[in-house]
């Protein structure tokens, strides 16, 4: 396949440079944690099963390729091997030897019945950093089950809370447990190289989407002795600070503090509440949210959401409800270099997300496109050592693909 713009072979910077890592993981969690360490510099080969990651099925108005699976996948070699044939695995060894770290998501029964168990692989390499993403972790009597963002969400509590009080649940659209679970992956294998530097030697790291999902909630989980169990764990601030209608769109504004709580009573005009001792905290304000609320909302719809965020300016955090594709050309967006461009074969150029973190010293890659399936197969194997007749060999047994 000729070689798209942002190629692979560049030579890659980043505070990660020089690390190898092969991602056997779909969906979101492990891949987009191993598309952090790409982001850092890190090599990362995306190793998919003759079917394919799922995420690429998904549905997408692109009719080459998933929207997800491109947003998730980015900076990526792409290798597809058969690991169920005697062959194909003996690939993936060859390549754990030179490897720093392997991510893969498959339930804990499956890596040791295709021979890529921990135990299996650090006999191979013992300075691997080998990361399994599971749902529920590595013990107890959910172990086994297949665990997904939204599964995750309900179990634990999160859109109950989401919901209103008494109403019935609902979900928290964004796959944020996947997303923080994937950031999880790329604080852990961060460590566990750290580690390594002092002791020489790999180990294993588990990250599930439940440890995800509960420390995700970590201000809720705290329950005192003696406690009732039905309580408000709920973080928000008595309905003041929130998403509130306006003349012309919705908008989030956040008081909290007597100085900004001081501020947006005189910038909407309602003086008489800011000098009312009964609201001058937000627990008072949570008490008496319904004699408070009815009163902001009136004032609100003297301006627009865009009108009222530029007259807040500084004095009141607030933002007007946005579209995710208004922020391609969001003013502090771009001034942050969050945004590149990228293409794809079949869906010509996009625009998409890139550096999610900075770094003072250490330039980061220009990051390139999700790979094509199997786009780099050949690519991988040679850089291995294989030679094209073996490589030849390998396609012509479905072993690579």
């Amino acid at each position: 396949m000729e070689q798209r713009p942002h190629s692979p072979q560049a030579a890659r910077r980043g505070p990660l440079a020089g690390l190898r890592v092969l991602d056997l993981s779909a969906y979101i969690a492990g891949p987009y944690g191993c598309t952090l360490l790409a982001d850092q510099g890190a090599e990362v080969i995306k190793i998919e099963p003759p079917s394919g990651d799922n995420l690429r099925k998904y549905p997408s108005t692109l009719e080459a390729e998933s929207r997800a699976f491109l947003g998730v996948n980015r900076g990526k070699r792409g290798l597809a091997l058969d690991l169920k044939q005697r062959e194909a695995l003996d690939v993936l060894i060859r390549l754990v030897k030179t490897a720093d770290v392997l991510v893969h998501n498959f339930r804990p029964s499956v890596p040791a019945r295709l021979g890529i168990a921990y135990e299996q692989l650090r006999e191979v390499n013992p300075r691997l950093i080998y990361c399994a993403v599971t749902g529920y972790g590595e013990t107890g009597p959910n172990k086994d089950k297949a665990g997904y963002d939204q599964v995750l969400q309900t179990m634990t509590g999160m859109c109950t809370m989401q919901g209103p009080r008494g109403g019935p649940p609902e979900i928290l659209y964004g796959s944020v447990v996947d997303y923080y679970a994937a950031a999880l992956v790329a604080a852990g294998v961060s460590s566990a190289l750290f580690d390594r530097e002092r002791s020489g030697l790999g180990q294993y790291v588990g990250v599930s989407l439940l440890r995800s999902a509960l420390t995700m909630q970590s201000a809720r989980m705290i329950w005192a002795e003696g406690e009732p169990k039905d309580i408000s764990r709920d973080m928000r601030s008595g309905g003041i600070t929130g998403i509130h209608p306006t003349r012309e769109g919705y908008l989030y504004i956040s008081a909290n503090t007597p100085h900004f709580w001081q501020a947006l009573c005189e910038k909407t005009g309602l003086h008489a509440l800011a000098n009312d001792e009964r609201y001058d905290t937000v627990r008072k304000r949570a008490i008496h949210r319904d004699e408070i609320v009815p009163q902001l909302h009136a004032a609100l719809q003297a301006r627009t959401a865009l009108e009222w965020e530029a007259l807040f300016g500084d004095s009141v955090p607030c933002a007007a409800a946005r579209s995710v594709e208004d922020m391609f050309d969001d003013p502090q967006v771009l001034a942050e270099d969050m945004v590149s461009s990228f293409e794809y074969p079949g869906v010509g150029r996009y625009r998409g997300f890139k550096h999610p973190i900075r770094f003072g010293s250490t330039p980061l890659p220009e990051p390139f496109a999700a790979p094509a399936f199997g786009e780099h197969s050949n690519e991988v194997l040679r850089d291995a050592g294989w030679s094209d007749t073996e490589i030849e060999n390998l396609r012509g047994k479905q072993a690579v693909l």
